[in-house]
């Protein structure tokens, strides 16, 4: 699914734009996967991990995703530069076509600017278009308070936990929380 650019202004005055991912986009995704791995506990990956993202793989991911009727991701550019993106998707199944999810990422320098929540602003709206979805769904890994004030300030709430879903490198287990978000009833 391809999104319009979206212009805004962060916090501290810069100029931002949010859009679908494009072929240009390729080689500042893939410095942005692997820096934003550096930067906390809370992704889901560590940056040695990001081999296995090549610019091939990232264009073949973007291609499959703007043809989509059932997903979009959206990268958010500050001066030229990727500085996060965020992702929805729901499955075709008759069961499970009313719940999307969604996950999202920001580099810490961009932290505290508004980018997360305007990104979270386009997802929901994406969601609510779509007249099958009527529940948003997203993990938090525990400890990320940041991550958690955000997604509780777009409407979400805790509706499960994973025990000892994460083991980070010393071996501490962390557990990962579950969110919904409902969109209509």
């Amino acid at each position: 699914m391809i999104i319009q650019e979206i212009a805004f202004t962060l916090k501290d005055g810069r100029k931002a734009l949010l859009r679908s991912p494009r072929d240009e986009d390729v080689r500042g995704m893939l410095d942005y996967l692997y820096q934003s791995a550096g930067e906390t506990e809370f992704i889901i990956r560590y940056p040695e991990e990001c081999g296995k993202y090549t610019p091939e793989a990232e264009k073949a991911l973007f291609d499959r995703i703007n043809a989509a009727d059932n997903e979009a991701m959206l990268v958010c550019l500050v001066d030229g530069r990727v500085a996060g993106n965020c992702q929805i998707g729901w499955t075709k199944s008759i069961k499970t076509r009313h719940r999307a999810s969604l996950a999202i990422a920001l580099l810490k320098e961009y932290w505290s600017q508004g980018i997360g929540t305007r990104m979270f602003e386009e997802l929901i709206r994406i969601a609510k278009n779509n007249e099958n979805l009527l529940q948003l769904e997203l993990e938090f890994v525990e400890g990320n308070s940041r991550a958690r004030a955000l997604y509780e300030k777009m409407g979400f709430r805790i509706a499960g936990i994973r025990p000892n879903a994460i083991r980070l490198k010393n071996g501490t287990l962390l557990n990962e929380y579950y969110m919904v978000r409902e969109l209509r009833k």
